[in-house]
C-alpha cells in the first residue's frame, strides 16, 4: 500500500466546495472481550508473531499510510499552545489580574443573572432538578441545610448506589471521615457567617488521574498508587480547597485512560445513570456519571482525547476542556504531555464557569499570562454576529438520532440569535485521528516506561495490555510525523477561524452502547465504537483549543435518570 504524499498545507481549500476528500474511519477490528480478549493478548505479547499481527493491524488501519510512511512538506509541531491574541470579545467580564480563587469565584458569580439554569425552565416534569452551585450556597447562606446534612446525604446515595443492588462504580476511594471533617469546618463557616466563596461546602468529585489528599492516585489501575506517593494536592485541588469546596474522593476511570467506555475489571464498570446497563464513556467515567447522577454538581476530569467531554455527552451533561495552558498541569497524571489537560464536569454551562473561575492558572508571570475573560451572563444583550463553522461530510457521520438533535441545535441558534452557519472542509479528519493517537500512546508509554519496566503484566487489564501493546510499536518516525500533521492541522484550524467563531459537531458519533456481562472482568476491545466515540473530540486535544459538549435542542426529551439523588430535598 504506497504513502500518502500530502501537498503543501497553503495549498488545501477549505471551501465548501473543496475535492478534499472525506474518510470515515474504517476500523478492522473485531470487538473481543472474556477469553478472546486473553488469547488476543497472548499472542501480541509474543516475540515475533506480536510483532507481525501489530503490523497488520497499522498497516490496515491506515496508520503506515497515512502517517507512518507518509511524506509530509510541513516541520513537526511539537506543542499545542497558542499565542494570546487580543481579540474583541462580546459580553465579558474582563477580571482583575492576581485575583485569590475565592475572589475569581466571587467575580464569576456576579457575571451570573438573579435565576439562570437552576430550574431548567421549560423542561417537563420528568427533568432532573439540577441543583447548582448557586442554588447550594443560598441554601447553606440561609441556614435551610448545612454542608454536614449535606455530605452526610451523598455518603448515603454513594453507599446505595455502591451496593451490590446497583454497583454504579462511580468512585475508586472515598473517605466518610475526611468529607464530613471538610463539612463541618464549611458549616462553621457558614454559621460564622465567613464563608470562603461561593463554592464553600460544594461537593467536587476528583478523577482519580488527579491528585487529592489524603488519597492516593492510581490512575484506574491497582498498582500504580503504591509506585507514585501523593504528597499533595494538585494545582487545581488546591485551588478548590481555598475556595472551600468538599473535596468528595477520587473518581473511577478507564484504566490508564486508554480506553472510552469506562469499563474497568479493578474497581468496578461505571454505569451510565441514565441506563445502568449501558456505559457511561470515559476515560473520566466517574466524574460525568457522578454529577449525572446528582452526587455533586462539579466535578474534575482529565481531557487527553475527549475524556472529559464524550462521557460528558453520554450522561448528558456539560464537559468543558479549556483552551492549552489555561489549567495547571501540575499534580495530574503525567500520561500524555502535549494532549492532556484537566477539565469540568457540570450540570449546567453556570457550574462550569464558577468551577472554571476557581481553578483558572494564575501562576504565570503577569507578562506572559493571557487576560482571563469571564461570561457575562447577565447581560440581556444576546452575542451578535456569531459565524458557525460546519464541515457537513464530518457533521453527518454520525447516527441519525445524534445528526437529527444536533441539526436541531443550530436551527434554533439561528432563529433565536441569527447565529450564522457557514460550510467550510476541515482536510484530513481521519489523517488527524491517527496522528493523535499516535502521539498520545507514544507520550503515555514514555511517561509510565520506568514503572512498567518492573511491573508484572497480570497487574494490568488485558485490554491495557493490548493498548499498551500498540503504544509501545509506534516509531519515532510515526511520533514525528503525527506532529507535522499536527502542524497542517493547526494552520487549517486558524484559517477557518479567520471567518469563523466557532466550530460545531455532534460530541460522538454513536449513543452510549449497551455493557456487556464479557467485559466486566477482562475488559473489552471495541475499536468501532471507540473510533465513533472520539471523531469529534481530537481537535481540541491534538491542537490545544477550547472544547465544549452541551444539550439543548433535545432538553424537552431529556427525563430524569434511572439512578438520580436529590441532595437538598427536605427532610
Amino acid at each position: 500500500m504506497a504513502a500518502k504524499v500530502y501537498k503543501p498545507a497553503a495549498e488545501v481549500n477549505l471551501g465548501p466546495d473543496s475535492d478534499e476528500f472525506y474518510i470515515s474511519p474504517n476500523v478492522k477490528a473485531p470487538r473481543v472481550a472474556g477469553l478472546l480478549v486473553k488469547i488476543f493478548v497472548w499472542i501480541l505479547e509474543m516475540p515475533i508473531i506480536g510483532s507481525m499481527v501489530l503490523y497488520i493491524l497499522k498497516k490496515d488501519n491506515l496508520i503506515n499510510k497515512l502517517v507512518q510512511d507518509a511524506e509530509i512538506p510541513e516541520p513537526p509541531l511539537f506543542t499545542s499552545t497558542h499565542i494570546w491574541e487580543d481579540i474583541p470579545e462580546q459580553n465579558v467580564c474582563l477580571t482583575k489580574p492576581d485575583l485569590s480563587p475565592p475572589e475569581r469565584v466571587q467575580e464569576a458569580v456576579s457575571c451570573l443573572p438573579a435565576s439562570l439554569e437552576s430550574t431548567l425552565a421549560g423542561s417537563p416534569p420528568s427533568s432532573p432538578k439540577r441543583w447548582t452551585i448557586r442554588d447550594f450556597n443560598r441554601a447553606y447562606s440561609s441556614g435551610e441545610v448545612t454542608p454536614v446534612q449535606v455530605a452526610k446525604r451523598f455518603l448515603a446515595a454513594v453507599k446505595e448506589c455502591s451496593g451490590p443492588g446497583l454497583n454504579m462504580a462511580f468512585f475508586i476511594s472515598y473517605s466518610p471521615e475526611d468529607i464530613i471533617r471538610q463539612a463541618e469546618e464549611s458549616t462553621l463557616r457558614y454559621h460564622r457567617g465567613t464563608p470562603l466563596s461561593a463554592m464553600d461546602g460544594i461537593l467536587v468529585a476528583v478523577k482519580d488521574e488527579i491528585d487529592c489528599l489524603p488519597y492516593p492516585t492510581t490512575g484506574g489501575t491497582r498498582w500504580l498508587g503504591r509506585a507514585r506517593a501523593c504528597a499533595a494536592d494538585a494545582a487545581v485541588v488546591a485551588q478548590l480547597r481555598a475556595c472551600g469546596a468538599v473535596l468528595a474522593g477520587k473518581t473511577n476511570m478507564h484504566e490508564l485512560g486508554a480506553g472510552t467506555s469506562g469499563i474497568n475489571p479493578h474497581h468496578g464498570s461505571t454505569r451510565n445513570p441514565h441506563n445502568p446497563g449501558r456505559v457511561s464513556g470515559g476515560s473520566s467515567s466517574g466524574s460525568a456519571a457522578a454529577v449525572c447522577a446528582g452526587l455533586c454538581p462539579v466535578a474534575l476530569g482529565v481531557d487527553g482525547g475527549g475524556s472529559v467531554r464524550m462521557p460528558a455527552a453520554l450522561c448528558g451533561v456539560v464537559g468543558f476542556k479549556p483552551t492549552a495552558g489555561r489549567l495547571s498541569n501540575a499534580g495530574v497524571l503525567p500520561l500524555n504531555w502535549t494532549v492532556g489537560m484537566p477539565g469540568i464536569l457540570a450540570g449546567t454551562v453556570e457550574d462550569a464557569a464558577v468551577a472554571y473561575s476557581a481553578i483558572v492558572d494564575q501562576s504565570q508571570p503577569s507578562y506572559l499570562r493571557p487576560e482571563l475573560n469571564l461570561p457575562l451572563l447577565k447581560s440581556s444583550l444576546s452575542i451578535k454576529n456569531i459565524k458557525l463553522a460546519k464541515y457537513a461530510k464530518w457533521f453527518n457521520d454520525s447516527s441519525e438520532d445524534i445528526r437529527s438533535c444536533c441539526d436541531k441545535s443550530l436551527q434554533m441558534l439561528h432563529a433565536h440569535y441569527g447565529w450564522e452557519t457557514l460550510d467550510v472542509t476541515i482536510p484530513e479528519i481521519e489523517e488527524m485521528r491517527l496522528a493523535h493517537y499516535v502521539t498520545i500512546g507514544s507520550e503515555c508509554t514514555a511517561s509510565l516506561a520506568k514503572y512498567l519496566d518492573k511491573l508484572k503484566r497480570s497487574e494490568i487489564g488485558w485490554d491495557v495490555r493490548v493498548a499498551l501493546g500498540v503504544y509501545g510499536s509506534f516509531s519515532s518516525r510515526a511520533y514525528l510525523n503525527s506532529q507535522r500533521l499536527r502542524n497542517r492541522q493547526m494552520y487549517f484550524h486558524k484559517e477557518i477561524f479567520k471567518t469563523a467563531d466557532v466550530i460545531v459537531s455532534p460530541m460522538t458519533g454513536v449513543t452510549a452502547y449497551k455493557l456487556q456481562d464479557d467485559a466486566l472482568k477482562s475488559g473489552e476491545l471495541d475499536y468501532i465504537n471507540g473510533a465513533a466515540l472520539v471523531r469529534y473530540s481530537i481537535a481540541g486535544n491534538f491542537l490545544g483549543l477550547p472544547a465544549i459538549t452541551v444539550m439543548e435542542a433535545c432538553k424537552k426529551h431529556y427525563k430524569k435518570p434511572e439512578v438520580f439523588y436529590d441532595l437538598l430535598k427536605k427532610d
